[in-house]
């Protein structure tokens, strides 16, 4: 298993303080964040310092956005090895309209979904919406 640093370096992203607690930070949670949570989390960080480490991550691959429908963008750390590719890499979420949680599923793939001639997908997002297991006491 790599190291934070290496994993970076791989991707060759300047290993910093910042980058390095923000990291551990998303390796923390188990549900998808917000910038909000971040800032909140890193109360005494510049802001704009918070979203460029938070964009070159998603640039990046370390991190992927995910749009439940909320309104409010999320982000989760990506598996490894994913390159947030529509072929190979995209996954299910899952938002519960209870405690407002969105979590990945990523052992459940999204099926390669074929659009007509001339249309280039771009991103793929499926989320389910519904109670979790947490809410719903199962």
């Amino acid at each position: 298993m790599e190291t934070i640093e290496q994993l970076l370096e791989s991707k060759n992203i300047r290993v910093t303080a910042m980058r390095l607690l923000i990291y551990k930070f998303l390796t923390e949670k188990e549900v998808a964040i917000t910038l909000g949570d971040i800032e909140n989390a890193f109360d005494k960080a510049d802001r704009t310092t918070l979203y460029r480490t938070i964009k070159t991550f998603e640039k990046n691959d370390i991190v992927h956005q995910i749009d439940d429908g909320t309104g409010i963008t999320k982000y989760a750390l990506c598996e490894q090895g994913c390159n947030c590719e529509i072929e190979t890499d995209l996954h299910l979420h899952f938002h519960c309209t209870n405690c407002e949680e969105t979590i990945c599923l990523t052992e459940h793939k999204i099926p390669q979904i074929k659009v007509p001639e001339g249309f280039v997908s771009e991103n793929v997002n499926l989320v389910v919406k519904g109670i979790c297991d947490k809410c719903s006491g199962q």
